[in-house]
C-alpha cells in the first residue's frame, strides 16, 4: 500500500467544523508516517472529480472529512474499487460513521484510528446500497420523511435544523397516507398505504435515528422498514421511538429484508444518505462487499 493518502475535505461540514477536523487528522496521519494530501473541490462535481483522480493515481486511501453527504460522494468515488476508505465523522448527522463504529466528532481520534488500520492493513468489506449508478450507505428514505426534506429544502429560512422541524410541522397538519408499490427481490408487487418506506443498509439516518435498527452492513441484505398507514396522533406517539430503535415493534411497522427492492409512489422523492436521488418509481440493490473501510 502506498504511504500517500487523500484527505477529501468539506470545509463547510458541521458550520465549518470540517476545514478544522482537517488538521489534526492530517497530523495523526503524518506522525504515522503516511504522506498527506488535501483534495477540496469548488463545488461537489469537482471534488468528485479530484477524488475519483485521486483513486485512479494510486491513492493509498482516501479519507472522507465531513458529514455524510461527504462520505456519500467518496462512495462515488472508491466503491467497487480496492481503495480503502476512511471517515473523519464532523458532520451534523454522521450515520455512516456510526454504523461503522467510528468515532463521531472527534477528529484526532478518528485520524489515529485511520492510521493504525493503514499500518496494519486492517480493513473490511462492507455491502452498499445503489440506485442506478448511485451508491448509498446508510439509508434510502422515501415518503413522510422524505417529504419533510422537500419541504425543507424550499425553505430559505430559518436556516440549519430548525426549518426542518419547522417543514415536520407543516408537513404533519397535510400528511395522508401514500398508496405504495412496493416489490421485492423480483416477486410479486405489493400494494399498501404507508406513512413510509425506508430501505436500509445501515441502522440510521437523519443524525442517530434507527429507523432500520437491524440492518447488517454485511449480510447482502437491505432491511426495509414500513411504517404503515397511521394518523398524526399515531405517528406523533411512533416517531420519537425511532431514536432507539423500539418502533419496530409497534403494530404499524413492518420489516422486510431483500437484496432488491422497486419502490413505486406517486409524487415521492427518495433520498438516500440524506441526499435527493429524485422522484420514485426507484430500484435499489444491495451490493455484497462493495467498499473496504478503514473501521474496526
Amino acid at each position: 500500500m502506498t504511504s500517500e493518502i487523500t484527505l477529501f475535505v468539506n470545509p463547510t461540514a458541521g458550520r465549518g467544523r470540517g476545514a478544522h477536523a482537517a488538521q489534526p487528522a492530517a497530523a495523526a496521519l503524518r506522525a504515522s508516517g503516511f504522506s498527506v494530501r488535501t483534495v477540496i473541490g469548488e463545488d461537489a462535481g469537482d471534488a468528485l472529480r479530484r477524488a475519483r483522480a485521486a483513486v485512479d493515481g494510486g491513492t493509498g486511501a482516501l479519507i472522507a472529512v465531513g458529514g455524510d453527504g461527504m462520505a456519500n460522494l467518496a462512495l462515488q468515488a472508491v466503491a467497487g474499487t480496492r481503495t480503502p476508505l476512511g471517515v473523519i465523522a464532523v458532520g451534523t448527522g454522521n450515520d455512516f460513521a456510526r454504523a461503522l463504529g467510528l468515532p463521531v466528532r472527534a477528529p484526532a481520534a478518528a485520524g489515529a484510528l485511520v492510521a493504525d488500520a493503514l499500518k496494519g492493513a486492517r480493513v473490511r468489506d462492507v455491502d452498499l446500497g445503489r440506485v442506478g449508478e448511485t451508491w448509498f450507505g446508510t439509508v434510502l428514505a422515501s415518503g413522510f420523511d422524505s417529504r419533510v426534506n422537500d419541504r425543507g429544502n424550499r425553505m430559505r429560512r430559518p436556516t440549519g435544523r430548525f426549518k426542518y422541524d419547522l417543514a415536520m410541522v407543516a408537513e404533519l397538519a397535510a400528511f395522508k397516507p401514500i398508496p405504495y408499490r412496493l416489490t421485492l427481490d423480483g416477486g410479486a408487487v405489493r400494494e399498501i398505504e404507508a406513512t413510509l418506506v425506508a430501505v436500509g443498509n445501515g441502522s440510521s439516518y437523519g443524525g442517530g435515528m434507527r429507523i432500520c435498527a437491524g440492518a447488517d452492513m454485511s449480510d447482502g441484505l437491505f432491511d426495509i422498514t414500513v411504517v404503515g398507514a397511521c394518523g398524526r396522533g399515531t405517528l406523533l406517539t411512533v416517531f420519537p421511538r425511532v431514536y432507539k430503535g423500539t418502533h419496530l415493534d409497534h403494530p404499524k411497522v413492518t420489516v422486510h429484508r431483500a437484496a432488491k427492492v422497486e419502490l413505486a409512489a406517486a409524487d415521492v422523492t427518495g433520498y438516500a444518505d440524506g441526499e435527493r436521488l429524485g422522484a420514485l418509481p426507484l430500484t435499489a440493490r444491495c451490493v455484497p462487499a462493495a467498499v473496504r473501510v478503514l473501521a474496526p
